[in-house]
């Protein structure tokens, strides 16, 4: 019975590893630091303290706990060629990655939500998305990504794994997995498929409609400057909905077996699990006048 799992990670050259190795590295440097200065900004700051920057905030602490979980492994496994990990080690890897991925669908639903309410309902949009109800979506939105991680961790931990115990990727994904047991795995996918993805499904759906809503009560404004005052309201939202959903679909909804689809799957995974958690903060810092305002104050103390 095979008792680890080789992560082969990204098959590169010996002379491209160092260069390969630091951009990693500095792409995670880069990527703890912006999101710890959005949690920071976001609790230290009383102006900050509205709905849009308390889901900002707890996004960025999803996507540190998304990078945390993989690229340390992903770096070893760039400087050694593979990486050696235990069977309950990869499980635990993919059950945190399934916590952060599940969180991160369900909080942009809550967000385009809150967006809806700000374009659309403005007058009421702080007595309707106060302090309690904000919490209450956090918590709903943690507490059913645990609930969905857990149960893929139950089902994978059902598995046996008796050879082969190579994976040709840089992480521990869900069909990788599969692909190395030897049980019989058409109920756990299905399953699986079943609290899957309905997770991603659904709150695409939600988001497509409350921003139809969005998009017509823009247009009805008057002018050209309300317009584009209301659009600033919601753009950088749209753009991190737009680069999450578009990796997670590419991936997920149309999955090719094809050999030669696996160095591509590995690029759409570094874009979404490293770039992505860095572009978010990058693209709420440069797109709000006031976390560039305070981040400039906060530099020139430095």
């Amino acid at each position: 019975m095979t008792n680890f799992i080789v992560l082969l990670g990204f098959q590169i050259p010996y002379h491209y590893k160092i260069p390969f190795f630091l951009l990693v590295l500095i792409l995670y440097s880069l990527t703890l630091a912006a999101n710890i200065m959005i949690v920071s900004l976001v609790s230290l700051r009383p102006s900050l303290h509205r709905p849009m920057f308390f889901f900002l905030s707890h996004l960025s602490l999803s996507d540190m706990i998304l990078t945390t979980n993989i690229v340390p492994v992903m770096l070893t496994g760039i400087i050694r060629g593979e990486v050696t990990l235990s069977i309950a080690e990869c499980i635990i890897q993919f059950t945190f990655f399934c916590i952060s991925l599940a969180y991160e669908s369900l909080l942009l639903a809550v967000m385009s939500f809150d967006r809806y309410l700000a374009v659309c309902n403005p007058l009421r949009y702080m007595s309707i998305m106060d302090k309690k109800l904000r919490f209450q979506f956090v918590s709903l939105c943690w507490g059913l990504s645990i609930i969905i991680a857990i149960s893929a961790f139950e089902m994978i931990s059902r598995l046996k794994f008796c050879g082969p115990n190579i994976i040709d990727h840089f992480f521990c994904d869900f069909f990788p997995i599969l692909k190395l047991s030897c049980s019989d795995t058409t109920a756990i996918v299905l399953e699986q498929m079943l609290i899957a993805a309905p997770t991603a499904f659904c709150p695409f759906v939600f988001i497509v409609v409350t921003y139809i809503y969005i998009f017509i009560t823009v247009l009805r404004i008057p002018t050209t400057v309300g317009r584009q005052k209301a659009f600033s309201t919601f753009s950088s939202h749209l753009t991190v909905v737009s680069i999450f959903f578009g990796s997670l679909i590419s991936l997920y909804l149309f999955p090719s077996q094809k050999e030669s689809s696996i160095d591509a799957n590995k690029i759409v995974s570094f874009m979404y699990i490293v770039v992505t958690p860095l572009f978010n903060p990058l693209i709420y810092s440069l797109r709000n006048k006031e976390i560039r305002n305070y981040l400039q104050k906060y530099l020139q103390t430095i």
